[in-house]
């Protein structure tokens, strides 16, 4: 079989699993607006349990609801009759995920759900299964056909669960107005986390700072701004911030001005209401300042608009 053709098999798998996913769309109804629900008005704990290709698509769908503001778990139905029984209450919702809606293992751990009276979300291929049946709603996530060439090996129908488990926990983000600094809290590590809860007064450069007078000749002013290594100044009056130039501005003011240049000052080319954060402001709230105006810098200023520091963008990067 030459290479050619082995990634046209993989392309067709491509595709059918993004056909599945496509097709879920139409059947999206009622049951999950409750099933959205049930999880935000949930007193105790989101619990998601299957067997197999099925539980480890459910272990990710826990994990995920989880860091998204839903405290959230896996339980393989296996371990309930070993004493993991214990782990449930009252006030809890119950996740089921079977693609067929028979597996036995997990129909014999219904009972015992619906004897606590803990509601459940039947994830499952088969609107017409016992777990359907016996669900509080049922989400259909069938297929038509798997990816795998003989339809065999879980693929179209463990990505269609897992894109449906995806769009439970982000409509309940939206449903609780989850935001970033929530999102922080349960990421504490790693770039992401470091976004979320750093800080400018973490990261802004304090020390050699390029401060101008308003009255300062552009000529003096170069010689600052370079020494600075930000590509800006900042113009400094009565102990306050009154504008800022930088190297663009000196740029084009040489293109305008041209021998008339050095007789010019910081005021005639300043931007007199440059970007200013608090020392609170968080380093994803400023990266999404700078991209938003094309920006290198923000000045760091206290409720007085005297300047505290600068934050460029290589300080973003974490």
């Amino acid at each position: 079989m030459s290479i050619v053709t082995i990634r046209e098999y993989a392309i067709q798998c491509i595709k059918d699993e993004a056909q599945a996913v496509l097709d879920l769309i139409p059947k999206m109804d009622e049951d999950f607006d409750r099933a959205v629900e049930l999880m935000m008005q949930c007193q105790g704990k989101v619990i998601v349990t299957g067997v197999g290709k099925s539980g480890h698509i459910g272990a990710k769908i826990a994990a995920t609801l989880a860091s998204t503001g839903t405290p959230s778990f896996f339980i393989n139905p296996l371990d309930v009759y070993h004493g993991d029984l214990g782990v449930m209450s009252r006030g809890d919702v119950v996740v089921a995920i079977s693609n067929s809606g028979q597996t036995d293992e997990l129909l014999r751990f219904i009972p015992m759900v619906l004897h606590m009276e803990i509601p459940i979300i039947a994830m499952s291929g088969n609107p017409e299964s016992l777990l359907a049946k016996y669900s509080t709603c049922h989400l259909n996530v069938s297929v038509k056909k798997e990816a795998c060439p003989l339809n065999l090996a879980p693929t179209s129908s463990t990505t269609a669960t897992l894109v449906m488990g995806d769009a439970l926990a982000v409509a309940l983000m939206e449903r609780r107005n989850f935001q970033p600094q929530d999102f922080a809290q349960f990421h504490p590590g790693g770039e992401l986390g470091k976004r979320l809860l750093t800080t400018a007064q973490d990261v802004m450069l304090t020390e050699n700072l390029p401060l101008l007078s308003e009255e300062m000749h552009l000529g003096e002013a170069i010689i600052l701004v370079s020494k600075g290594k930000l590509g800006l100044g900042v113009a400094i009056k009565d102990g306050r911030i009154s504008g800022l130039i930088t190297d663009g501005d000196i740029r084009r003011a040489m293109e305008k001005w041209q021998a008339e240049f050095f007789d010019r000052t910081v005021a005639d080319i300043m931007t007199r209401n440059p970007k200013k954060v608090s020392p609170q402001a968080k380093i994803a709230e400023i990266q999404k300042t700078m991209n938003e105006h094309k920006i290198h810098n923000v000045l760091v200023v206290d409720d007085e608009n005297r300047l505290l520091g600068i934050v460029d963008r290589y300080a973003c990067v974490l």
